[in-house]
C-alpha cells in the first residue's frame, strides 16, 4: 500500500482528499495545524487517518514526509521548499499546485540524482490553464503551423443567479491573496511590443472579453506573461497575454481602491478604536465630521458621487459607523476583513470557474486559424466549489499516476508535457471537467 501524506487541510483539499481516499492501494494521512479540518476530510474512511502537524517544527514535518511515499503540499507556498527538500533527502515524490519560485528550481538536479518528481503548478491556474493549452499548441506545431497570438484568461466567479451583490465577486479563495494579487505590476506582449503595466495601474488596463456560451466578463492583465514564451516553447509568437476574468464594474471600483491605498499591507498603529467613516476620511484628508463624506470622498476621487465606485465602497461599509476588524492592523487587513464579511457565499450558492485560450495559427500555405477553447465549471450546491474541484482534482490525479507509475519524470516539472498532460485531462473530462473547441479560418 502506497502512503500520501497531504499536508494541509484548507479549502481545496476535500475533493483531492477524497479522490485519493477511493483508491484501494492509497493510505492517506492528513497533515493540519487544526486536527478537526483533517479529522472531517479523512472521515471514517478506513485507509485514512487525520494528525496534526505545525510546520515550523521541522523535525516533525521530516518524519511525517520520511514516512511517506509522497507528499502533497497544500501549505502556504514558502513552505513549499522544505517540504520539497525533505522529499529529496528521503527519495520521496512530491506534488503541489503553486507556482515554481527559484528556491524549488534549485532543487531541480538533487531531485533527479534522487529520481523524485518535484511537481508543481498542478492545480488550475497554474495548471490546467498549462495542459489545455500545451494540448493546442502540441497540435499546432505537429501540423508545421506556428502560433501567432495567444490570450489566456481564467476567473473564479459566483454563478449568474449567484452574482448578487455590486461587487459581483464572492471569495472561494483566501481574500488576502485576492486582494494581494492587485499590487502585481503585469507584463505582456502585443503585436511584438512589451507591454509593462506598473501595479499602481493595473486595473486601469481592462477591457470586454467575450467568453463563448456565457456572455460578456471583463478582463485585465495577470501578472508577466513573458516567461510562457519558454515554457510553451513558442518563440514565434508576436502577441502574449494572461488574463484574470471579473464581472464588468469590478475594475473600475478596484482602481479608486487603489487610489485610497487600501492595498497597503504596512503596519499601522492608528486603527484602534476608530469606525469605516472614520477611516475613510483620514484617507480622504477630510474632517471626521465632514457633513457630506460620499461627496467628499467622490470629490477626492475626482468621480461623480452617484457613480459605482462610490456605491460599491458605500455598500462595503467605508462610510459607515461600523468599527473597524478589531485584528486589523494594515489597511489591506480592513479591506479584505471587510470585504469576506460582505462578500462570501451563501449555503447552497454555486460558484464558478471560467477559463478560455484563443490561439492564432498560421501554416505554411499561408492560411491562418482562431481557436477558441472554453471551460465552464459550476460548483455543486451544497458540496464541493468549482474552485477546489478544479484546484484539488488534477493534483489528485497527477498523484495517482505517479505512486501507479504512469508518470516517470524526475527533477522539478510542470504540466507542460504530454506525459502529465494527457492523462490528466483526459481523466478531468470523465470527471465533467471539460473544454469546449472552435476552430475557424481567418482571412488575410
Amino acid at each position: 500500500m502506497k502512503r500520501i501524506l497531504v499536508l494541509g487541510a484548507g479549502l481545496v483539499a476535500k475533493p483531492l482528499v477524497q479522490y485519493l481516499l477511493a483508491v484501494p492501494e492509497f493510505e492517506v494521512i492528513v497533515a493540519s495545524r487544526t486536527l478537526s479540518r483533517a479529522e472531517r476530510l479523512v472521515g471514517d474512511a478506513s485507509n485514512g487517518r487525520a494528525t496534526t502537524i505545525h510546520v515550523d517544527d521541522r523535525e516533525a514535518l521530516e518524519r511525517l514526509i520520511r514516512d511517506a511515499d509522497l507528499a502533497v503540499s497544500l501549505l502556504p507556498y514558502v513552505y513549499h521548499p522544505v517540504v520539497a527538500g525533505f522529499c529529496v533527502k528521503h527519495g520521496k515524490q512530491m506534488v503541489t499546485t503553486s507556482y515554481v519560485k527559484d528556491a524549488m528550481m534549485a532543487l531541480d538536479e538533487n531531485a533527479k540524482r534522487a529520481g523524485v518528481v518535484l511537481l508543481n503548478e498542478i492545480g488550475v491556474d497554474p495548471g490546467i490553464d498549462h495542459m489545455s493549452a500545451m494540448n493546442i499548441i502540441h497540435r499546432i506545431h505537429d501540423r508545421n503551423g506556428q502560433l501567432v497570438s495567444f490570450h489566456s484568461n481564467t476567473g473564479g466567479l459566483p454563478a449568474p443567479e449567484a452574482n448578487d451583490n455590486p461587487m459581483g465577486y464572492k471569495f472561494s479563495w483566501a481574500p488576502r491573496g485576492v486582494v494581494m494579487a492587485g499590487k502585481n505590476p503585469a507584463r505582456f506582449l502585443e503585436d511584438g511590443k512589451t507591454i509593462d503595466i506598473p501595479g499602481t495601474k493595473l486595473f486601469a488596463h481592462h477591457w470586454p472579453a467575450r467568453i463563448s456560451g456565457f456572455g460578456t466578463l471583463e478582463v485585465y492583465p495577470n501578472r508577466d506573461s513573458l516567461p510562457y514564451i519558454e515554457t510553451y516553447g513558442i518563440p514565434e509568437i508576436k502577441t502574449m497575454f494572461r488574463g484574470t476574468l471579473r464581472y464588468p464594474g469590478w475594475c473600475d471600483t478596484l482602481v479608486k481602491i487603489v487610489e485610497l491605498g487600501l492595498l497597503d499591507d504596512a503596519e499601522r498603529d492608528d486603527l484602534g478604536g476608530i469606525t469605516f467613516s472614520q477611516l475613510t476620511s483620514r484617507l480622504i484628508g477630510a474632517e471626521s465630521a465632514a457633513p457630506d463624506l460620499r461627496e467628499a470622498l467622490a470629490a477626492h476621487l475626482g468621480i461623480p458621487a452617484a457613480s459605482k465606485p462610490i456605491s460599491d465602497l458605500e455598500w462595503l461599509g467605508f462610510l459607515s459607523d461600523t468599527p473597524l476588524p478589531p485584528a486589523a492592523t494594515t489597511l489591506l487587513d480592513v479591506l479584505a476583513m471587510r470585504m469576506l464579511e460582505r462578500m462570501t457565499y451563501a449555503p447552497g450558492e454555486r460558484d464558478m470557474l471560467v477559463m478560455q485560450h484563443e490561439f492564432i495559427a498560421q501554416y505554411a500555405d499561408g492560411s491562418r486559424e482562431k481557436t477558441t477553447s472554453t471551460m465552464i465549471d459550476y460548483g455543486v450546491p451544497g458540496g464541493d466549489t468549482s474552485m477546489s474541484r478544479t484546484v484539488g482534482l488534477p493534483a489528485a490525479i497527477a498523484t495517482r499516476l505517479i505512486l501507479q507509475g504512469e508518470i516517470r519524470l524526475t527533477g522539478v516539472q510542470i504540466p507542460v508535457v504530454p506525459e502529465i498532460y494527457e492523462p490528466v485531462l483526459s481523466e478531468l473530462e470523465q470527471l465533467g471537467i471539460r473544454f469546449e473547441e472552435r476552430t475557424e479560418p481567418l482571412s488575410g
